[in-house]
């Protein structure tokens, strides 16, 4: 990085510093941007909860990948405007990976370190949340769709909800709400989203068929959403998937083979995909 930095412009290079810990400014100023744009959106405790679970969720990647000595960058937070208040986080891995071992634990740190964090939060947040009646004027009402893991611990520390009646979630049970969410997404076997690098380390080559199969029945699901419940939720993300590609670079060693104890936990987590998934996440 030091040899990159004069080649910048002034302002590249001052974003670009290290600082502590080898962290640029730039993901620092996101990491602060990010703490401001969750709070604005739902308050100080959504905004702890949120972050903890995205931080949880990259630092797994990035421990990983300090361990097989994949170079990475340090988690860039994305501040937005939105429902969440954010787009997620992300790291880099500039480096090549070594073999299919390497590339699983990677991808698999990632939403184990999440979830370590958004079942907890999910269960205290619920435990904080209320029923009301849904209000007779519902234009501004937006219900959110739960996936079996979350209506598993909403029914078991809140109980049936009576028809009329929805659970209003508490900040904290949002944040745990959105934790699921997001590992729900990462955990899609598709392209080099965290589920494609585990189906990839898992089926080798033959993870394309499975991308091209899943990308192709969620652009149909999207379509489906949008004709039948004009409800376009996935269509932004259904067309990043189509950018994201068919395809995964292979590791530098494609042929070292899972062992049993990593083969289960591959399947652990494509069930764990299945309880955190949410067909219809938003419901206008």
């Amino acid at each position: 990085m030091n040899e990159e930095l004069p080649k910048r412009g002034v302002i590249k290079r001052f974003l670009y510093s290290p600082l502590i810990f080898d962290i640029p400014l730039i993901n620092i100023i996101l990491f602060a941007a990010t703490i401001f744009s969750t709070y604005l959106i739902n308050g100080p405790s959504y905004a702890l909860c949120i972050i903890v679970i995205l931080l949880a969720h990259e630092m797994g990647h990035f421990i990983m990948c300090r361990k097989y000595h994949v170079d990475a960058t340090w988690p860039i937070f994305l501040p937005f405007p939105s429902l969440f208040g954010t787009l997620g986080a992300v790291i880099r891995m500039k480096g090549h990976i070594p073999n299919k071992r390497a590339l699983f634990d990677i991808g698999v740190a990632g939403p184990i370190g999440g979830l370590i964090f958004a079942i907890p939060i999910t269960i205290i947040g619920l435990f904080l949340s209320e029923v009301h009646p849904v209000p007779q004027d519902t234009t501004s009402y937006i219900g959110l769709g739960e996936p079996i893991l979350f209506s598993f611990f909403s029914k078991m520390l809140i109980g049936e909800v009576t028809r009329g009646f929805d659970i209003y979630l508490s900040p904290v049970a949002f944040a745990g709400w959105a934790g699921l969410f997001i590992t729900a997404l990462n955990l899609l076997p598709l392209g080099q989203l965290d589920g494609g690098h585990i189906i990839y380390a898992l089926l080798g080559e033959h993870s394309t068929k499975v991308y091209k199969a899943g990308i192709s029945l969620f652009c149909l699901f999207t379509i489906f959403l949008i004709v039948r419940f004009h409800n376009p939720v996935w269509f932004i993300f259904a067309v990043m998937l189509l950018f994201i590609g068919f395809k995964h670079p292979p590791p530098i060693d494609p042929f070292t083979q899972l062992d049993f104890k990593r083969k289960c936990i591959g399947i652990l987590m494509l069930v764990i995909f299945l309880l955190s998934f949410t067909p219809i996440p938003l419901k206008f």
